[in-house]
């Protein structure tokens, strides 16, 4: 199960184009409210949640999503149940992937610490003792961060070869065009 987590004021595509890939791509995903089912996002797209945070089955989950948005990711930040859901998807050696602001969640936690991570231009200095790039998408063993909007496509593929493999989510991604 992939979960992915809606906190108010998250970016949208960057939470929607990896559900819409994945779900595609045949993925089992949920996307996962904070502070209820209901929640809006950063430019006034509201999204009815699959479940809350607090419902996220540790045991079935093998990747969590953290998209970006600055509401979204204070949202994650002021949300014990979303923060140990990420710590312990870490820990239990499952994937974790970010994307925009998300990454600095993971600094805050010190996943990233000493990984290779990209994020927002201009967030770099906010993840700590991460070894921060500037490509689309970076993959580090279990960790997945990408930069924003623009790369949310680009990003949910990765997350599709990921989980789906790589003949699965060419297909989808040819089919929808994605390069």
């Amino acid at each position: 199960m992939i979960y992915i987590l809606l906190g108010e004021g998250f970016e949208e595509v960057e939470a929607i184009a990896p559900v819409d890939v994945l779900r595609r791509c045949g993925a089992e995903v949920r996307t996962a409210g904070i502070g209820g089912l209901e929640v809006t996002g950063a430019h006034g797209i509201t999204v009815r949640a699959d479940c809350g945070v607090e419902d996220i089955d540790r045991a079935a989950l093998d990747m969590i999503v953290i998209p970006g948005g600055l509401g979204g990711v204070a949202s994650i930040n002021g949300s014990r149940a979303a923060l140990a859901a990420i710590e312990n998807a870490w820990a239990d050696g499952k994937y974790v992937a970010a994307i925009c602001a998300g990454p600095t969640v993971l600094a805050g936690l010190h996943i990233s610490d000493g990984r290779r991570v990209t994020s927002y231009p201009g967030t770099g200095s906010q993840m700590g003792t991460a070894d921060y790039r500037e490509d689309d998408v970076v993959v580090d063993g279990k960790l997945i961060t990408s930069r924003g909007p623009g790369t949310a496509l680009a990003f949910a593929r990765k997350l599709a070869e990921t989980v789906c493999g790589e003949t699965t989510a060419k297909q989808v991604a040819d089919g929808m065009l994605i390069k």
